[in-house]
Parts: structure tokens; sequence; C-alpha cells
């Protein structure tokens, strides 16, 4: 194994102090897909139940996918090696020492994450230096065990919750369930009321599409695959096209060639569009020739901001909407 580039006596040092909380931490298997049919009010019955307090040593006991760990009850230095769950983190206001590089460039995030090193799952010498208290990881990443080794290392499987559930998830790892809880309670009914809105002056039988583009291909989304597709097809109960439901049923998302954009785009369009993405087919006749976009239909969106569905994405997505939905 390549040695790691800190003084040995600094790493003896992490790993005594971190030894107390590391031996029960989880290992579970990832999905790609979330679901969140579920409402907020039932978001208490996530996969694990609350947190228990230590007594004495300032830390609780969370109840993982796999099983307890013990962590700090009150976190400063805390690393999220996942980008899916670093808004979540950010939501409840715990300090963040490292985050990936996709969270650092999203325009939402970057001025929260100013004090925040750049750091990947490869970056093993550079996690050990940011002395972390708690690291916070995805279930399939293949580092976990030299993390364990470095702070209490709690992971959690992509998509097994919904994102009400996942926060509240959060919330008991961080001691904080009280606070996630209220949002997940408060923004499942701000949601739900903007979706009346929004059916009222589109029509309940209006179809949206979402739509982004990666590597020069053009891809269309169904359920549950961030980029907005939780409030709109969930949460507001808007209708995606049949094909478009079809299509995306065994991934969640389907590639899209130019000459069928009709048949998969609906009444209203989400474009979740990164601008270092090719973007070409806006150019071509069959585009500007669908019903969306002669009505004026299509709502671009900065896709660095729509990508995710933690707090803070799902509250600038639900602002998205109500601006463009119902102006």
């Amino acid at each position: 194994m390549k040695k790691l580039a800190v003084p040995f006596v600094l790493i003896l040092v992490l790993l005594l102090s971190a030894c107390g909380g590391n031996s029960n931490i989880d290992s579970a298997a990832g999905s790609p897909t979330a679901s969140a049919s579920s409402s907020a009010s039932s978001s208490s019955d996530a996969a694990s139940p609350s947190p228990t307090t230590a007594s004495d040593a300032g830390t609780l006991t969370y109840q993982s996918e796999s099983g307890p760990v013990e962590v700090p009850a009150n976190p400063q230095r805390v690393v999220v090696l996942t980008r899916f769950l670093t808004g979540n983190v950010m939501a409840l206001g715990v300090p963040l020492v490292g985050v990936d590089e996709m969270s650092k460039e999203n325009p939402n995030f970057k001025d929260k994450l100013s004090g925040a090193e750049t750091i990947s799952d490869e970056n093993v010498e550079k996690i050990i230096e940011l002395n972390p208290d708690l690291i916070i990881g995805e279930a399939d990443n293949k580092n976990i065990d030299k993390f364990k080794q470095i702070a209490p290392t709690v992971i959690f499987t992509y998509g097994k919750l919904d994102f009400f559930k996942q926060q509240v998830e959060i919330g008991k790892l961080l001691n904080k369930e009280k606070e996630a809880q209220a949002w997940a309670d408060d923004f499942d009914a701000r949601t739900k009321q903007a979706g009346e809105e929004i059916k009222a002056k589109i029509g309940a039988d209006a179809t949206v599409s979402v739509i982004e583009t990666f590597n020069k291909q053009l891809y269309v989304y169904g359920y549950n695959f961030g980029r907005g597709t939780e409030l709109l097809y969930n949460q507001f109960g808007l209708k995606m096209p049949e094909k478009v439901q079809e299509g995306t049923k065994a991934d969640g998302f389907l590639a899209l060639s130019t000459e069928v954009l009709d048949d998969y785009f609906g009444d209203y369009v989400i474009f979740s569009k990164n601008a270092d993405e090719d973007s070409s087919f806006q150019n071509t006749e069959t585009y500007k020739n669908t019903k969306a976009v002669q009505n004026q239909h299509v709502f671009e969106a900065d896709a660095k901001t729509f990508y995710f569905n933690d707090p803070l994405s799902m509250e600038y997505q639900l602002e998205f909407f109500k601006q463009h939905f119902l102006g």
C-alpha cells in the first residue's frame, strides 16, 4: 500500500483518537434511484431509530445501515466524501472541512464552502491532514476501511431513502433530528401547495419532461432522479409523457436522438443545462418545431444547481419552478 505522506506521529495520534468509535462502521450496496413518494409525515420512519446519546463521552450511538457507530454528539470537522449528501449537512449548519469538487463548484454552495478543502475518496493523506471528527461517505467507496482509521465513518446507500427520510437520517447522525424533521414537514406542505397552484394554472393534464445533456448525448429523466424530478412528479403531482414514463422505467433515464424529441417532450420541458456540454440540438429545426419550444415552455436551469435532492438544492428548485410556472 502506498505510504501516507504524513508524519508518523500525526498518524499515530489520529488513529488512537479515532479508535474508540470505528469498530462498527457500516457497509451496504447501492442503488441509483430514490423513492420520494412517501410524505414527510411518515419520514420519521427512516432506516434507523433515533440516536442514543452517550452520557459521559460527548458522543452518540448512531444506528447506521448495518449497525451502531459511535460518533461525536457535536461534530465540528466533518468531511463529506459523497456529493449527494453535502447539502444535507450544510442545511443543518454543521461545519464542513472537506467536500468533493462538484460540491465546491455548485453555485448554490460555493460561497458557503469557501473554507472547505476540495477532496476525493482517493485523497487519504489530505483527509488525514484535515483532522476530521466525522466522515460521511457512500456505500460503494473502496477506501472506507482506511477512513475508519482516521475518524468515525458512516456510509449511506444512495437512493435507499427518499429525500425526506434521507434528511431526517442525516439529522439523527448529526444530533439534529428535530431540525431535520421540521424542515421535512414544512417543505412537504409548501411543495404540495405549490403543486396545486401550478396545476391550477397550467392544467392538471399538462405534461412535463426533464432533459439534460452529458458527454454529447441528450437524456430525458424519469422519477426520482434529481434535476427537479422529485418535486415535479412526486410533490407537485405533475404528469410526464407516456413515452418518457415507459422509456425511463428500467434505468430512470433514457438517451434521446434529435429525431424523436417531439415524442418525448411534454407540454413543458425543464432543461437542466450545463454550459460545458454540447447543446447544439437546440439549433435544429426538429427542436425548434416542438410544441414546448413553440409555446415558449422550455425552462432552462443551471445543471450544476439542479443535480441533487438535498434540502438546499430542493429549496432552490422550488423557487425556480414557482417563478417559471407561476410567474
